[in-house]
């Protein structure tokens, strides 16, 4: 989803982040160590605090309780940056979280493709262990620059109506800048924000990690 226009340029001093409660788990609608000292700290949006990011016009969900944020800065070529998170069908390879991918369509990620995926969701104090099933719909793509997608993740005892998750990729000095934010909803995971932010974030922070050991080994951490 995790299953979340152009970024704006963004303060990059550390912003203070939630303190763990849950164990790491790409419970990201999408799907341990910190971030890059080049790039911003991550931070738990304030619930109805709309960002100013967008793709094609729309961002995540401006209204949704949960939502989290972070950027990061990955020492490589945009289009390996780009490739490496678009083509969807390769996420397992580098991404030990998503543990299935399924296209529903073919042909290159675009507007309106949708993709199924799986990935565990850790126990929590007031629902179980379980495997999330995501159904991902493409709202908004634009080459190079960002990719919205949304849609609900459903697990045995837990269920998230839906996700919303941007991305965004600004080329700076050193590699490039991705930022991303996701929003949740659903009576299940509103019953306990804090917890659901908390798992969301871990998620989130898991996901741009795996993206920039990738992307900076296949082009030996060369940004251009």
């Amino acid at each position: 989803m995790s299953g979340n226009g152009p970024s704006t340029a963004r303060d990059q001093q550390p912003r203070p982040r939630p303190r763990a409660r849950l164990r790491a788990a790409a419970v990201t609608l999408a799907l341990a160590g910190a971030l890059a000292v080049t790039a911003p700290a991550a931070r738990a949006a304030d619930p109805g605090t709309a960002s100013a990011s967008r793709c094609g016009g729309r961002g995540v969900d401006p209204a949704a309780l949960i939502r989290y944020e972070s950027d990061i800065v990955i020492k490589a070529p945009l289009h390996t940056v780009w490739t490496l998170q678009t083509d969807v069908e390769g996420w397992p390879s580098w991404q030990p979280p998503v543990t299935t991918m399924e296209r529903l369509d073919p042909g290159r990620l675009r507007k309106g493709s949708r993709f199924r995926w799986t990935t565990p969701a850790p126990a929590t104090p007031s629902t179980p262990a379980t495997t999330l099933e995501i159904t991902s719909a493409v709202q908004r793509l634009r080459d190079r620059d960002c990719v919205l997608w949304k849609g609900p993740a459903i697990g045995e005892g837990l269920r998230i109506d839906e996700g919303v998750h941007l991305w965004t990729f600004r080329e700076v000095r050193g590699g490039v800048l991705v930022h991303t934010e996701e929003t949740w909803t659903g009576d299940q995971v509103e019953a306990d924000v804090p917890t659901a932010t908390e798992a969301l974030g871990q998620g989130l922070e898991a996901w741009l990690r795996d993206l920039k050991a990738t992307a900076e080994a296949r082009s030996g951490g060369c940004p251009h």
